[in-house]
């Protein structure tokens, strides 16, 4: 029997996530994805806005800076109505996991090594450790996780110029662990709050950091506070230290990018969500301008997956959605236009934290988010890109990668939902200036 859905994500990354949900309400999705999201390799911060794209920064109120954005921007082309509807999926999805959607306003969350970042939406396992707040902190390093220096992170905090005072101690995880355990090992051993010589996890680590505990009213610990169960862990440590605990984000593997992940798939389970992953998608079947399948390459076999919409979300030159080599750029599934200088000694410049071409490549759009030719008309009226595959942002200079992802996602996976319930009355459409 052939394969076929109303609507047909490519790409398990946060915009496909987001766009597989906008469209669940009024059809038949079906997400499919080559590899693992790159979600657990991400801190688990989702980044609304926080430079403007001329590097002017950190940014009080994204939304009031969307106006200012360039022609072409992704929050542009989609408006910020559906920025915010974006950002609303988002809460309604993970609960009192995050925090931030009480304010327009950029939270500044420490950054494991001792930066302040501005983001839209955190963990509720770092809301206690904000930059913002005035009350004196102890960061917590671990002699295994070498990525976490605590006395390192806590003297540049100090050198950002952040309201508290910061200080930074490295102690050995209780118990016996192998000298390259990951960090879910030790998470685990705090959700299990196993018997570690003799003394629960729990208590073992509490014990450990109390005689190091001056006057600070709260600890920051690298981000391995319980897998399943990280509030429960945070509320032992913060009973028996007498003082509010925090996790400081981390890089790859991150805990809260994979506790992010659990939940935003357990959203499309719930939603009734169809979702295969393992194999990549390898091209389209097209006629004229619409496309009728992707095909799926399952080892010897190219397998067509049919569907009456679909949403472009493969991600960009890291997820390998939009892919390069000496001859050009291009797009890897449909092989939509991907704008470039013609010249490839032209995609960088000389230092490597210079305005490089390639940070922007990707699809452009319209304002319904279809994919452009090279002449600006329509690729596909049945086809639409969301995420880090479009163009015409830096997502990593202008800290934009997850609110990009929210926004285009939803704008997206609404559109393909409301094309096939009929919604024809323009009403899909969601650039505020359209």
């Amino acid at each position: 029997m052939a394969i076929s859905d109303d609507v047909l994500v490519v790409g398990g990354g946060v915009a496909g996530v987001a766009a597989a949900l906008a469209a669940s309400d009024r059809a038949d999705v079906r997400l499919i994805s080559h590899k693992q999201s790159t979600l657990r390799s991400a801190s688990g911060l989702v980044d609304a806005l926080g430079y403007a794209p001329d590097g002017d920064g950190p940014i009080v109120d994204p939304f009031d800076a969307i106006d200012d954005l360039p022609e072409g921007h992704p929050y542009e082309r989609v408006g910020k109505t559906a920025v915010r509807e974006g950002f609303s999926l988002f809460d309604d999805t993970v609960g009192d996991m995050y925090r931030g959607s009480h304010t327009d306003t950029n939270a500044l969350v420490p950054t494991h090594g001792g930066t302040v970042k501005p983001t839209a939406r955190y963990p509720a396992s770092a809301a206690a450790g904000l930059a913002s707040d005035g009350r004196d902190a102890l960061l917590v390093g671990f002699e295994a996780l070498t990525d976490f220096d605590a006395p390192m992170a806590a003297s540049h905090l100090d050198a950002a110029g952040v309201p508290f005072d910061a200080r930074g101690v490295t102690v050995r995880f209780p118990g016996e662990f192998r000298a390259d355990a990951k960090v879910t090992r030790y998470a685990h051993a705090l959700d299990r709050d196993e018997n570690l010589d003799g003394t629960p996890a729990r208590t073992a680590l509490a014990e450990t950091v109390k005689r190091y505990l001056g006057d600070e009213e709260r600890v920051g610990f690298p981000a391995v506070l319980g897998d399943d169960d990280p509030a429960g862990v945070r509320a032992d440590l913060e009973a028996e230290l007498g003082a509010d605990v925090f996790e400081v984000p981390m890089g790859p593997p991150s805990l809260p990018g994979l506790r992010l992940e659990d939940r935003l798939y357990k959203a499309l389970e719930e939603a009734g969500v169809r979702v295969e992953s393992g194999n990549p998608a390898v091209g389209a079947e097209t006629d004229g301008d619409r496309v009728e399948a992707v095909y799926v390459d399952r080892g010897r076999r190219k397998v067509p997956y049919h569907a009456d919409q679909f949403v472009l979300a493969t991600g960009g030159l890291v997820g390998k959605g939009i892919d390069s080599d000496r001859d050009g750029v291009r797009e890897a599934v449909f092989d939509c236009y991907v704008p470039q200088p013609a010249d490839r000694y032209d995609w960088f410049e000389d230092d490597a934290f210079d305005d490089h071409a390639f940070a922007r490549f990707g699809v452009d759009v319209d304002r319904d988010l279809h994919p452009l030719t090279a002449d600006g008309s329509i690729d596909y009226d049945n086809l639409r890109g969301a995420g880090s595959a479009l163009g015409g942002y830096d997502f990593a200079a202008e800290k934009s990668g997850g609110g990009v992802s929210l926004a285009t996602g939803y704008a997206a996976g609404d559109a393909a939902g409301a094309a096939v319930a009929g919604a024809t009355d323009g009403a899909t459409i969601h650039g505020d200036t359209q």
